[in-house]
This record gives structure tokens, C-alpha cells and sequence, in this order.
């Protein structure tokens, strides 16, 4: 009698990014890393200037931008286990006064105490579910817990781990030259503010949500609009139906692949470099222009390449290839699908037959979608493993000390954004709700 066969499954995958890093720098697990400082703690960073091992050189820290004080000996010097043991003492005793938010890419040593998990503004969202909590920990970047003070009432203190933790492609887009790009555009096309005969005015600013509070508050003031990376096509389509044309900031990635999904010749996509007159165009090409994009992008999404999908079709026969719409275009047309971190997520988890993925975006969230699912092979496009710095500056110290400072009565790392630039974002946040609803973040 011949036995049945037996299905083999992948073996288990540590989703921690951490820990395998620490395994390549000690030579003890082969693979390679963007930055062997990874392996240090973030706080040793702290004093240094910078978005932290394994950004982009081109990557740099505006002046005067938040900087995290150092962390207390008894958090830096503890042991893993000790902070996970302090994280859930402090938990328990704060209770329902405090929510703590992790993003998707956040590393799984942090993830493991989020209450909610999602993207920017899932996880917005359900801070906005819970009035009653006193304190709001973001685990996230700078505009993440902007965007959380936003949308929560005022008397809730929204915390960010580690004030370091800011994000490069935010940081693209700052108030003064999106200001000057407005001031020059205006020059180009005349009162901005006047609609044409078909009730359409010149221009329409649409901003990511990954851009700061004072850019959404500048969207507010000028007829625009908030988007993710999930509605940007919808988005995208609310403004044409007000403007002839629309200035996308601050990834220029996700406005072309999503344009151009649209329809929109890449002739009409002119770049706007703020660091040249009329961002490098020519009149005539701004006045031809359907789409402004911005120079800006995601370090981590850049690292992606054609090349890469190539070599995975190549070694696995029949793999799906999925890829966030950060990406730059010839990598999302190459690629199988396209979509935002949920989208990704959701796909994998809707796969009723064992499947090969290949996936093009931040290494935590694949890491983890892998050890999920193990019916599935789930790998990263990009074979170095190079998490996003900034998000990497989140670690279960910071989250330790703050939950405990909250313990002792002590709110610190308290993200606050003024009224004369909260006011005119909730608008263009608003506009956006108003455009598409949002599902909410899924209980961790």
C-alpha cells in the first residue's frame, strides 16, 4: 500500500528584520545588508544628524528638523525580552487610556504591541475611534503622528517614540519651495484662484499623505486635496473635474503611474525641480502640462528595479509580482500588479492556492506577510535587506519610556500642530474623506 503524499510546507520565516540583521553582520547568516550600522541601536544615531543606516546619500535632513534627546541608560542597556515585559506592564496598567498605532513597515518587535496596524491613515483613522484615550502612540514617522493630531481631539496627546523619526520623501516638499512653485506658477497661468470658462481654475494642488501638516494645510488654503496611495486615481480624477491641471507632490512616482494609468501622456507630465527656475520646464511645457509632478520619492521604493523582476520570473516560473505604486514606472509596468501596502496585504491573503510572490515594497511588511502565510514563498524583489531608516529609529526602548513616562504622569515626544495650519489641513483631509471612504485599520 503506497502512503499518501505529504505536502510540504515553506518553512517558517522570522519576520524580524532585526534579528536577521544582526545574523548577516555577525556572519552568521549569509545575505547582505544596505548599511552594517543597521546592526547598532537607533539611539545611537540620536545625536547625529541624518535619517539613521541605510538612507540614501542623497537623502538629507532638512535644518532644524526634530531631534530626539537621549534615551535613559535603563532602556538603552535593557535586554529584548526585558523591554517586552516593561511594554506590557505598562500597558496593562494604562489600559484604555492609551492606543498604540504601528505602521506596516515598523519593525516586529514594536509591531507585536500595536493595537491597530495599518497604513498612515488606517491608522489615523482609528485613533479617531478612540476619543476616550488619553494618549495616542504612533509608531510611525513625523507626518504620521501629525496627521493623527489632526484628526483626534485636542485634549489627546499624540506621541511620537523617537522625534528622529522623520521621513525623507515628506521632507522632499517643504512649505517655502511648494510657496515659491506657487508664486512662479501663477506668473505662468495668471490668478490661480480664477476659473475659465468651463469653471475650471489653472491649477489643482494635490499632496500625498506622506507630506507634512504645513503642505496639507497649504492644499487647504488652495482649493486641493489630500491623497493615499489607495485613492489616488480617485482623487486624482476630483481634481481634474475643478482644474485644468494639477501639481502633485511630494512622490513623483505614484502621480506619473497613476496618471498615466489615466490616460495622461507623459509628454504632459512635466517635472517640477524646486531647485530651478520654473522647476526646470519651459513655459510652454507647463502651459501643455496635465499633471506637475514633483522631484521627490521613496528611498526604499526606488530600490527597486526592473532587473529584479526579470531574475524572479526567471527562478520562479509562474510568480506574481506585485509592487507599491511608489515604485518608479518601468518597475510597476513590469511588475504584475500594483498597489499600496493594504492592497498588497490583501492579495496575498485572498490567495487560495499556494502561491510564489514576489513583492516591491519595505522589507518589515514582507517579512511578516511571509511568516503569515507560510502555504505561500513570499520574498522581497530587493535581495539586500535595507528596511526604511527612518521608520528603523522606532525601537522597543523608545516605545518602553514613553509608555512608562505615561505610567508617571509624564506625556513626552508630544506632537502638536498650530491652529493657523491645522485648521486649513482638516480641510483638505476632509476633501479626501468626502472623495473616498476609507476602510479602518484592522485590529492588531
Amino acid at each position: 500500500m503506497t502512503a499518501s503524499p505529504v505536502q510540504l510546507l515553506p518553512r517558517p520565516v522570522d519576520p524580524s528584520v532585526d534579528h536577521g540583521i544582526q545574523a548577516i553582520v555577525a556572519g552568521e547568516a549569509s545575505g547582505s545588508t544596505c548599511s552594517t550600522d543597521l546592526a547598532a541601536s537607533p539611539w545611537t544615531f540620536d545625536t547625529t544628524p541624518g535619517y539613521g543606516p541605510g538612507a540614501s546619500m542623497g537623502d538629507v535632513l532638512p535644518t532644524g528638523s526634530p531631534a530626539q534627546g537621549t534615551l535613559p541608560a535603563t532602556y538603552r542597556e535593557a535586554p529584548e525580552e526585558e523591554l517586552h515585559e516593561r511594554i506590557r506592564a505598562a500597558k496593562e496598567t494604562l489600559g484604555d487610556r492609551v492606543v498604540i498605532l504601528g505602521h506596516f513597515y515598523q519593525r516586529d518587535e514594536v509591531v507585536r504591541h500595536a493595537d491597530y496596524v495599518g497604513d498612515s491613515f488606517q491608522l489615523a483613522k482609528a485613533a479617531q475611534a478612540h476619543p476616550a484615550a488619553e494618549a495616542i502612540v504612533f509608531c510611525g514617522v513625523h507626518f504620521m503622528a501629525e496627521t493623527a493630531d489632526l484628526l483626534s481631539r485636542p485634549e489627546q496627546a499624540v506621541i511620537l517614540p523617537n522625534l528622529a523619526a522623520g521621513c525623507s520623501m515628506a521632507d522632499m516638499a517643504d512649505i517655502d519651495q511648494v510657496e515659491e512653485c506657487w508664486e512662479q506658477l501663477e506668473d505662468v497661468y495668471g490668478p490661480l484662484d480664477e476659473p475659465n470658462a468651463d469653471g475650471l481654475v489653472p491649477v489643482i494642488p494635490v499632496t500625498y499623505m506622506n507630506s507634512s501638516a504645513a503642505i496639507k494645510g497649504f492644499v487647504g488654503r488652495h482649493g486641493g486635496i489630500v491623497c493615499t496611495s489607495s485613492n489616488a486615481r480617485t482623487v486624482l480624477e476630483w481634481a481634474f473635474a475643478r482644474g485644468r491641471r494639477v501639481l502633485f507632490f511630494p512622490d513623483q512616482h505614484l502621480g506619473r503611474n497613476t496618471a498615466k494609468a489615466m490616460g495622461v501622456p507623459l509628454e504632459a507630465m512635466p517635472m517640477w525641480n524646486p531647485h530651478r527656475p520654473l522647476g526646470g520646464s519651459s513655459e510652454q511645457d507647463l502651459r501643455d502640462a496635465r499633471v506637475i509632478l514633483w522631484h521627490g520619492f521613496c528611498s526604499v521604493h526606488r530600490r527597486f528595479t526592473v532587473d529584479q523582476i526579470d531574475k524572479a520570473r526567471a527562478e520562479h516560473p509562474g510568480v506574481r509580482v506585485i509592487v507599491h505604486p511608489e515604485c518608479p514606472m518601468p518597475v510597476v509596468d513590469a511588475a504584475d500588479e500594483a498597489g499600496s501596502t493594504d492592497v498588497i496585504r490583501r492579495a496575498i491573503e485572498d490567495a487560495t492556492e499556494p502561491t510564489t510572490f514576489a513583492i516591491g515594497t519595505e522589507i518589515n511588511l514582507v517579512q511578516r506577510l511571509a511568516a503569515q502565510h507560510p502555504q505561500h514563498t513570499i520574498f522581497c524583489l530587493d535581495p539586500v535587506v535595507c528596511p526604511c531608516s527612518t521608520m528603523y529609529r522606532i525601537h522597543p526602548g523608545y516605545l518602553a519610556w514613553t509608555l512608562e513616562e505615561l505610567v508617571a504622569g509624564r506625556v513626552v515626544n508630544r506632537i502638536t500642530v498650530p491652529g493657523s495650519v491645522a485648521d486649513p489641513a482638516r480641510v483638505s483631509l476632509d476633501r479626501m474623506l468626502a472623495c473616498v471612504p476609507q476602510a479602518p485599520a484592522r485590529k492588531a
